[in-house]
């Protein structure tokens, strides 16, 4: 899907009340803005407008077979969009608010624009943690969906100035709250009655979600397209990616990860939520650096590094 969209002057505004109130009016407006969650920044725009997600699609140049998260301020909204089965209401009870995202099957009545949902029978929930987030939903009176601020396919932002790079022209505000806490986008699961399907490995764990619902977890879905982040290639920076390095080949930067020589450290410390949270971040400074090409150390697929190796795996396709 191709739609024109005009170039705009782009402002940075750091998040406060009156800030706050002008991003409302350009939600309401039917403008998509880039606002923090916890995971990264996301370009958030009125669910039940048609027009305002066909700019979230045009900014991002994102293909319209891709659906979006649709952000809620809390339980009683999400119940309002989708039906909440008894396994999808243990999820909800144990992570939200928080970085994990329902795949549900979408109401009859809820209202959503058709293009949130790839004209799929389900939509993709989340109650998300983060204040700036959660205020502007509740300002602009309507759920928001929300991919991430950046070009559709390239390194997710995990700050205000990772979106200026990306979408500087393309949208009118970016809500600035500082780094985002997280790091990786939001785990998403698709509860069934006899099974949790994981979607997108993220902050939430496949064990934590087997311990929140006592029931199997089954890694992938269909062949299909049936929820975001599930393009082979995404999250890419503009060089080739080569993983598994434990030392840099000329013309390469190096991003480490616990002690080892290299350009930047995800944490020295081998901590992978540290990892997590300073990823995107390396891969953008990686990309703006004057090698050529980028490599990254080993990371262990122990808990949130599952999530860590799926960037990075789609990150080099």
């Amino acid at each position: 899907m191709t739609i024109a969209h005009p170039v705009f002057s782009t402002k940075s505004v750091r998040y406060g009340s009156e800030a706050l109130r002008e991003a409302a009016l350009l939600i309401r407006a039917g403008e998509p803005v880039a606002v923090p969650t916890e995971t990264v920044y996301g370009l958030a725009a009125d669910a039940t407008d048609t027009n305002a997600v066909a700019a979230i699609y045009s900014a991002k140049g994102r293909p319209s077979f891709n659906p979006l998260i649709v952000h809620v301020a809390d339980r009683a909204m999400a119940e309002r969009l989708a039906d909440i089965s008894p396994s999808a209401a243990l999820l909800a009870d144990r992570f939200w608010p928080g970085p994990l995202t329902l795949v549900l099957p979408v109401r009859a009545d809820s209202g959503l624009s058709p293009l949130v949902t790839a004209g799929l029978p389900t939509v993709a929930l989340r109650l998300p943690a983060h204040p700036a987030m959660r205020a502007l939903i509740r300002e602009s009176g309507c759920p928001l969906a929300a991919p991430s601020a950046n070009r559709s396919g390239s390194i997710s932002p995990t700050r205000a100035d990772h979106v200026l790079a990306s979408l500087d022209g393309k949208i009118r505000m970016i809500l600035d709250e500082g780094p985002t806490s997280e790091g990786l986008e939001s785990t998403i699961a698709a509860p069934e009655q006899d099974r949790i399907r994981l979607l997108r490995p993220g902050p939430v764990t496949a064990a934590m979600l087997e311990e929140a619902t006592s029931l199997p977890v089954v890694i992938g879905g269909d062949a299909k397209i049936e929820a975001p982040g599930q393009l082979e290639s995404h999250y890419a920076p503009s060089k080739p990616v080569r993983l598994n390095a434990l030392r840099a080949d000329k013309d390469e930067y190096l991003i480490g990860f616990g002690l080892m020589p290299c350009h930047i450290n995800l944490s020295q410390e081998a901590d992978l939520r540290e990892a997590a949270a300073q990823l995107f971040a390396a891969l953008h400074i990686a990309d703006a650096a004057a090698s050529s090409r980028i490599a990254v150390a080993p990371i262990p697929s122990d808990g949130i590094g599952a999530a860590i190796n799926d960037r990075l795996r789609r990150a080099a396709a």
